[in-house]
């Protein structure tokens, strides 16, 4: 258990500082949008004395650094500022957003890990047969096309031509559980058919990994069968990758939903971030950047926590 803390506090101490670091590059990333915020703001009507008022007004004037360190201050107190289009704040604009992103994020999490760990076993099971090929081909196909051409190609043939869902996924705080359900299945099978690739090719990797190991030719001696063995013996030994990678294909939902929720106009983070761009709303853009940064890390320091929780040999080193 002692372990596991320092191996947590220095994982959170290395999280903090990589957080720091992305939010120096977010900053600086940030500036270097074309455009000026106060002309986008002031339209038709702007003069250079009111752009110059604005910028005064914005803070716009004052050195980076001074502009970076209040910024970073407001953000470790919770304030993440005022949004520029609009003036409300930036976490009323925010948490309504961020609650619909988890909900896609996680249903497309509950579609995708069942399947790709019932698709990695069975591959292992029936290995180089022509079932594992056809499922390598399938997943190697999906994970190769963008996920806009992906999004396109569900919507034209559900949503088109065959009517069962929507396009567009437009969701409401009004909307029942399963009809938000229903409005979310295209995003939400998108983001399933991007990364079950990679959870199914590492549960197959793992457990075929594994059947070359003495306790399994034992296993086999003992005229176990090998599903029996697949199962009861081979997965439980092969959870520490398994588990490190299907945390990070959760990471990269959560972070990647930025395209399909453009596609499909779904009103989450990501289409926020991507219209706060387009207004040079830069407090927006950078809270939504830290958002998802700060998701990312703590999700790989869960990977990394639970891939050593699953691993006898790492939890009591000789």
């Amino acid at each position: 258990m002692d372990k596991i803390l320092k191996m947590v506090a220095q994982r959170l101490a290395l999280g903090l500082l990589t957080l720091f670091v992305v939010s120096l590059i977010i900053f600086f990333s940030v500036q270097l949008l074309p455009g000026d915020v106060c002309q986008e703001i002031l339209g038709q009507a702007q003069t250079p004395e009111t752009v110059a008022a604005c910028r005064r007004e914005l803070r716009l004037n004052l050195p980076w650094y001074e502009r970076y360190i209040s910024w970073l201050f407001g953000i470790l107190q919770g304030d993440m500022g005022r949004s520029l289009a609009n003036q409300r704040e930036i976490s009323e604009l925010i948490g309504k957003r961020l609650g619909n992103t988890f909900f896609l994020a996680a249903f497309a999490a509950v579609l995708s890990v069942p399947v790709a760990l019932v698709l990695g076993v069975m591959a292992a099971l029936y290995r180089n047969s022509p079932f594992d090929r056809i499922v390598n081909a399938l997943t190697l196909s999906s994970i190769s096309f963008p996920e806009f051409f992906v999004a396109y190609i569900l919507i034209l043939f559900f949503a088109v031509q065959l009517g069962w869902f929507p396009s567009i996924s437009n969701v409401s705080a009004d909307l029942g559980f399963w009809e938000r359900i229903y409005r979310t299945a295209l995003p939400s099978l998108t983001l399933m058919l991007v990364v079950v690739a990679h959870m199914m090719r590492m549960t197959r990797a793992a457990i075929i990994n594994l059947l070359a190991s003495p306790y399994i030719e034992m296993a086999n001696l003992k005229g176990l069968t090998r599903m029996h063995i697949i199962v009861h013996h081979a997965l439980p030994n092969a959870l520490a990758p398994i588990i490190n990678v299907v945390v990070i294909n959760l990471a990269y939902l959560v972070v990647g939903v930025v395209i399909a929720e453009v596609v499909f106009v779904y009103p989450g983070l990501g289409q926020l971030l991507v219209d706060s761009v387009a207004k040079r709303d830069i407090p927006v853009v950078q809270a939504s950047c830290m958002i998802f940064a700060a998701t990312y890390i703590l999700l790989n320091l869960t990977a990394d926590v639970l891939a050593i929780a699953t691993n006898p040999r790492l939890m009591h080193p000789r």
